[in-house]
């Protein structure tokens, strides 16, 4: 169908936050994600498909539009450069913080640090602010590990509780950016499919204000 959604979603915490805010727009998946080994799931609609695919990938399918709209967490929008998508509303959901992270003192010495993460491009704009040259070392996973074992001074990584870096003997040196999961819409598609787009925009903008009702 020329008017049919398909949504870009990542399983895991944003997945499992997004189901009450679709299931408010009359959208529900057919199969659970972590169960199931499709990666386009129907939903009780038939106009309505979901793919599951990597957080980091989110935005891609969206630009390109492989999905019309998805849900992604500003760490990962803010790393891909945010080109041909809009971004028109903040689900206020899967909430944490990205920081620079180490050891206590790290990186008062002077000298050009070296910084770890999977975050290269906000970390690279991040001390380009503050008119500072620092070596990136891009890692996928484990960033805790990089300072106990000397392979750079810092990380950047995004934070929750904080009881990862408590137990490796970091902690939360500063803070980059706040960071909430964001719908997001392909352009040629808000332009497309316009009337669709924003009846859905406006049922999640919705769900977004009465979960924050009960919040309240």
């Amino acid at each position: 169908m020329t008017d049919s959604l398909t949504i870009a979603l990542s399983k895991g915490r944003i997945f499992k936050e997004t189901l009450p805010l679709l299931a408010h727009a009359g959208v529900e998946p057919l199969d659970d994600p972590e169960t199931s080994r499709k990666l386009i799931l129907d939903t009780n609609r038939d106009d309505v498909k979901l793919v599951i695919i990597r957080a980091s990938d989110v935005p891609t399918y969206v630009q390109y539009g492989a999905a019309d709209l998805g849900v992604a967490g500003k760490d990962v929008l803010m790393e891909h450069g945010g080109e041909g998508v809009y971004e028109p509303l903040d689900l206020e959901i899967a909430r944490c913080r990205l920081m620079v992270a180490g050891r206590r003192g790290a990186g008062e010495g002077g000298g050009r640090l070296r910084i770890a993460t999977k975050y290269v491009n906000s970390t690279r704009r991040h001390y380009a602010a503050q008119g500072q040259q620092v070596e990136i070392i891009k890692l996928y996973g484990s960033m805790e590990l990089a300072p106990l074992v000397g392979l750079s001074d810092l990380i950047v990584d995004v934070v929750d509780t904080g009881n990862t870096l408590r137990a490796n003997g970091l902690e939360p040196l500063e803070h980059i950016a706040d960071i909430s999961s964001r719908l997001i819409v392909n352009r040629a598609a808000m332009k497309r499919k316009h009337a669709r787009v924003k009846a859905f925009l406006a049922q999640m903008a919705e769900a977004v204000q009465e979960r924050r009702g009960r919040a309240a």
